[in-house]
């Protein structure tokens, strides 16, 4: 081989050898030369989620990043979601962003996600794992404890009370209940929490399960719905029962059928998120982790309580969506 050819061959590899170091750390680009991040939802069947992935969009455009929005059409599949985390990392992000369904199922996918240095940021709903660089999310256990103080108040500081959450797996479902049953147990001793029931986000079964509820408690104070789809199940089951004005009900999140309710007085009060801050904060902050920047583990994104006296402040109507 000649000395010109050895020169060609010499530099053929050092451009091959660059172009492989380029793919390995730092932010990766999408192919519109982007840096890319998949949002992995816990379903979209409700209008809360559309909420946040407004935000999400809304930081991806202010910060220049290119996103997914994506979420099983069910908060109950738990491997369907698993799924596109595994189809989002092959695709080897800068970052992801997760509201798992189930926070256990996740664990060695976050250990993958680790391995391969791609930053996983937690939002709405938290994993139990260590792995996450940080969480943007309402402080639920503090929420829903505000909740019971609410329904303690509103019936009058003594009866029995029942609620319904979305599941027992997510760290919202969990922290929710929590939070309410806790702070009952703990601080007004004349008020019986009856019985928690799981609907999986689906006001269908959650308003077979309020009813069952109802029927079997007939002395029945208040009434708790730990999500979008879990109080529209209560708030359908207190109709059909003829029991409105006669049963106390608080919800959780916004939506418009809930602000209806609200409005005629049928639903006592709600907390509300701020679900648009969520999912701009999960972009920032993963935008943020793929630099290599530290986070704080918890991003608090704040909550409201809202009522018929205040819906219509313009602080509580920043953070409501229909």
């Amino acid at each position: 081989m000649n000395t010109k050819k050895l020169i060609m061959t010499a530099l053929s590899l050092i451009v091959m050898v660059s172009m492989l170091a380029g793919c390995g750390g730092g932010a990766k680009s999408s192919s519109s030369g982007k840096v890319y991040i998949p949002v992995i939802s816990k379903g979209f069947q409700h209008q809360f989620w559309q909420a946040v992935k407004q935000g999400a969009e809304q930081a991806a455009k202010e910060l220049n990043v290119e996103i997914t929005f994506e979420g099983p059409e069910s908060e109950a599949m738990v491997d369907k979601q698993v799924e596109m985390f595994q189809t989002a990392l092959d695709k080897k992000p800068a970052a992801i962003c997760l509201a798992a369904v189930d926070s256990k199922a996740f664990q060695p996918l976050l250990e993958k996600a680790k391995a391969a240095k791609i930053p996983v940021v937690g939002f709405d709903s938290g994993v139990d794992s260590d792995i996450p660089v940080t969480t943007a999310s309402t402080d639920n256990i503090a929420a829903a404890a505000l909740a019971a103080d609410k329904m303690v108040e509103l019936i009058g500081g003594k009866g029995e009370v029942a609620v319904i959450a979305h599941d027992q797996t997510s760290r919202t479902g969990i922290d929710r209940v929590a939070g309410f049953v806790d702070q009952i147990k703990n601080k007004y001793p004349d008020v019986t929490v009856v019985d928690v029931q799981y609907g999986g986000g689906d006001q269908l079964k959650s308003t077979d399960l309020a009813k069952a509820i109802i029927q079997a408690h007939p002395n029945l104070k208040g009434f708790f719905g730990a999500n979008e789809g879990s109080i529209i199940g209560v708030l359908n089951a207190v109709k059909e029962l003829k029991m409105e004005g006669k049963i106390v009900v608080i919800g959780y999140d916004s939506g418009q059928q809930q602000m209806d309710a609200i409005r005629a007085g049928t639903e006592a009060g709600a907390i509300t998120q701020n679900p648009v801050g969520i999912g701009y904060k999960c972009v920032e902050a993963a935008l943020k982790a793929s630099k290599g920047e530290t986070l704080p583990k918890t991003i608090d994104t704040g909550f409201y309580w809202y009522d018929k006296n205040n819906i219509d402040d313009a602080k509580i109507q920043a953070v409501l969506y229909k």
